[in-house]
């Protein structure tokens, strides 16, 4: 457990890394860069647009992944998807301007944001069941969250590289070349790719639901596709874990990209101000991640989960209230309890999907879910969060919006049945139906 989780969280960490920099790097410089012929605001729009570009591809990486994961193994699908995240994001670094090819420079950013967008959609899945489907069934959501740890600490590294390169560097030297040095890094993951692959074995879940179908496959003559088995079967599952994500997912691209923008200005921030709040309260949800994740395998998945949506839609005035004073101490406050309120959700996530499908469709059943929700809430957030600001003039929109959604995740989760400590071995039953929290049923432990 401790090699597998070590890989996971690298694995996951690099990923994300190489995804959130494009956020940073979209609120800060590539609207200049590849839009020069726009507004300040309509630049930033084309930014966060290009940004959300990204999360459209995420749902088709993790239907094709999902699809070879059920079917050929949780690990495959991780390995390719660290390579062609790496490949791409390389590409980013090395990508001429607008100033150098002209229109092809924002072409060829949308495309390999697309890339970027097919490998973070089939990466989650494969790291998050290797370590769910390893684990003891009682520290299940705490090895669960390691794979959510390791996607802040992506997000906190590449915010913490470019407030080094902002303070190190003069303004005209970030612009024209330094912005690029965290993106030629994404190599890095090729690297990381190869030693899952020859080091990390697949899950033992996995690997017995192989035997079992493999048996019935030969008894019935034909093999079903994952993927169809688990829209015509488990559909309200999908859309349950969707709805649960959507509050997460846009409060934390919020958090983390908008109110780069945000604090420069609507609050009247510097830009390392601004920066190293983000970094400070985002960096503390590598321990309250893990922490909300432990305490859900004593309490509840369910129970947790509908009380971080509570108190985020409670928060959602309050957030932008603190920022708006223009105070440093009280911007971090801010960001610091809306960043605990995410991790009361965050951390178990990835044990929660994986208790709402069983073994034969979890990996499809779970991406969908997952990535689904990252296009309808996640990417569109820092657009949709510039957008109201520039057609209110005020922070209130974007408060509304927080709460609607954190609404529609409460009705989400409310739905689910209680599925905590499942049997991940379990075939399970149709439409999202999970064993019942007073039915826990022991399984190996996998480690």
């Amino acid at each position: 457990m401790r090699r597998l989780a070590g890989a996971a969280v690298l694995s996951t960490a690099l990923e994300w890394f190489d995804f959130l920099i494009y956020a940073t790097a979209a609120a800060l410089v590539l609207g200049d860069l590849f839009f020069p012929s726009f507004s300040d605001i309509a630049g930033t729009l084309a930014s966060f647009a290009t940004f959300a570009v990204g999360f459209v591809a995420r749902p088709l990486g993790g239907i094709v992944a999902g699809h070879l994961g059920d079917r050929f193994g949780r690990k495959p699908p991780l390995v390719g998807a660290l390579v062609v995240m790496g490949v791409a994001t390389f590409g980013v670094g090395v990508l001429p301007t607008y100033a150098t090819v002209g229109i092809w420079a924002p072409v060829l950013l949308v495309f390999l944001r697309l890339i970027q967008g097919l490998g973070v959609g089939a990466q989650w899945g494969g790291a998050a069941l290797l370590l769910t489907e390893h684990a003891p069934v009682e520290r299940r959501g705490f090895y669960g969250s390691l794979v959510q740890t390791g996607a802040i600490i992506g997000a906190v590294a590449g915010n913490a590289v470019f407030l080094l390169l902002t303070a190190t560097l003069s303004d005209s030297a970030f612009t024209s070349w330094g912005w690029r040095i965290p993106f030629v890094t994404g190599l890095a993951l090729v690297a990381v790719g190869l030693y899952v692959q020859l080091k990390i074995e697949d899950s033992p879940v996995f690997r017995a639901m192989r035997d079992r179908s493999a048996q019935a496959e030969h008894a019935a003559g034909a093999q079903k596709s994952p993927l169809r088995q688990a829209v015509r079967h488990h559909w309200r599952a999908i859309l349950q874990a969707s709805g649960a994500f959507f509050v997460v997912n846009a409060t934390f691209y919020i958090l983390i990209s908008g109110m780069l923008d945000y604090g420069t200005t609507h609050a009247g921030l510097s830009r390392t101000t601004t920066l190293l709040c983000v970094l400070g309260a985002g960096a503390t949800q590598i321990v309250t991640i893990p922490l909300f994740g432990a305490l859900s395998d004593r309490w509840s998945r369910r129970k947790l989960y509908l009380t971080g949506a509570a108190l985020m839609g409670l928060f959602a005035f309050p957030l932008f209230w603190l920022i708006d004073t223009g105070s440093a101490p009280l911007t971090f406050l801010s960001l610091l309890i809306g960043f605990t309120i995410h991790a009361t959700m965050y951390g178990p996530q990835a044990a929660l999907y994986a208790e709402m499908f069983p073994a034969e469709v979890r990996y499809s059943g779970a991406s969908l879910g997952y990535q689904t929700a990252s296009v309808l809430a996640g990417g569109l957030a820092p657009f949709l969060m510039t957008a109201m600001l520039a057609a209110t003039g005020s922070s209130w929109s974007v408060s509304v919006y927080i709460l609607l959604l954190s609404v529609l995740t409460f009705i989400a989760v409310y739905t689910i049945r209680e599925s905590f400590r499942r049997d991940l071995y379990a075939a399970g039953t149709r439409d999202g139906a999970s064993v019942s929290g007073d039915a826990q049923v022991a399984e190996p432990s996998g480690s």
